[in-house]
């Protein structure tokens, strides 16, 4: 995510996004709310709430491995709120608009060495934590749910887990793979050499007709590359960041209004589940859709300056904390609502509310000691001269 960021069935629990220097706005368009550092407070805000939907959607949106956490189905624990929480995997489509405009953003006038500097930085120390800490409470005896091998543990270091058949440490780090993928394409594209308006156009314009015909091919390698189900929500996120720089730009509106319609396509067709009797909750098309276009506008109103009032100093810390709370919240989620609900006792709102209160401690406690002192040495150290 960008940092993220679920066809979140993609989850294995067995198996166990920062915002960089903005591009300056062109004088028509007014630029949204910066505060220290160049972030948009807005968009940190936005962040947070993508991953709060994730958050909702793991807890009381899904069946599975979170059954054994409640001891019944979400669908007893919260007979009204469970049918509302199976759209928050579509938090992680957010996500990717939301990396998209970032991506382009904080790689516009950047060099590769400094741009893959950048997003190592913030990318690696958070998750090479996240890792280790689920693997050592899985692998506790009082905890019920599997650890993987110590060898997969191991691999899941690299970042590079499923392409190597390893199984996973965090469920959600498939969307990392599916972020990784996105980085190489932008910065062989776009970055090495150069960001202009002409190029990131051409790049939206072919990297759209591309991936249709990836999925007309139906070839694993040009899948694998060109990622067709994602490939318009990351796209939109840059024609948005176009429309950052220029709201007049015919051409910005045009990728972001094709990559909607695609978009949405792909989400309705991967999680509109009306036809299965035995489905957790029964999607509709137009809620599906509903939430797709929820990101679009979302930060479509933050790159036109719609939401240049939100501007309080939390949503810096709300930004901070979402991709330690994304990459922890799920499994370490399942074991503390087992431990409140089935061994306290806890109503299940109670320990709903309180679940996302410690993992959003946890999140502090890896931004804090993890995040500030490690992301900027290890920029450094990536950021020198080969």
């Amino acid at each position: 995510m960008t940092e993220t960021v679920v066809s979140t069935s993609k989850s294995q629990p067995s198996a166990a996004a920062s915002v960089q220097e903005p591009g300056a706005a062109l004088p028509s368009a007014p630029a949204p709310a910066r505060r220290e550092g160049g972030r948009l407070r807005a968009l940190d805000g936005l962040r947070l709430v993508a991953a709060l939907m994730v958050a909702v959607y793991h807890y009381a949106g899904r069946g599975g491995y979170v059954t054994e956490a409640w001891g019944t189905s979400p669908k007893h624990q919260f007979p009204t709120l469970h049918a509302f929480a199976a759209y928050g995997c579509l938090g992680v489509q957010v996500f990717f608009v939301i990396s998209g405009f970032v991506i382009c953003m904080s790689g516009w006038g950047r060099s590769l060495t400094s741009f893959f500097a950048s997003r190592a930085s913030r990318l690696m120390p958070a998750y090479w934590v996240a890792v280790l800490l689920v693997t050592a409470v899985f692998a506790l005896p009082p905890v019920v749910y599997e650890a993987v091998s110590p060898s997969d543990a191991l691999v899941n270091l690299t970042l590079l887990q499923q392409p190597l058949g390893a199984d996973r440490v965090l469920g959600v780090c498939w969307t990392l793979w599916v972020e990784i993928r996105f980085y190489a394409l932008f910065a062989l594209c776009v970055v090495l050499p150069g960001a202009n308006r002409r190029r990131v156009v051409m790049f939206c314009a072919l990297w759209t007709l591309a991936a249709a015909v990836a999925q007309a091919a139906h070839q694993p390698l040009l899948d694998l590359v060109l990622m067709p189900e994602y490939a318009p929500f990351f796209i939109g996120g840059i024609g948005l960041h176009l429309v950052h720089r220029d709201r007049g730009d015919a051409y910005a509106w045009g990728i972001v209004a094709v990559s909607f319609l695609i978009g949405q396509h792909y989400a309705v067709g991967e999680l509109w589940n009306a036809s299965d009797p035995d489905a957790f909750a029964h999607r509709t098309t137009i809620g599906i859709a509903g939430v797709v276009a929820f990101g679009f506008v979302a930060v479509a109103a933050i790159a036109l300056g719609h939401l240049s009032w939100a501007n309080w100093r939390w949503l810096t810390v709300a930004g901070a904390l979402t991709y330690p709370f994304y990459l922890v919240h799920e499994h370490l989620g399942w074991v503390v609502i087992r431990v409140l609900h089935r061994t306290l006792g806890l109503p299940a709102g109670v320990t709903f509310a309180l679940t996302v209160a410690a993992m959003l401690a946890l999140a502090w406690l890896m931004n804090r000691f993890v995040e500030k002192p490690l992301t900027p040495r290890l920029r450094g150290v990536l950021s020198r001269p080969l």
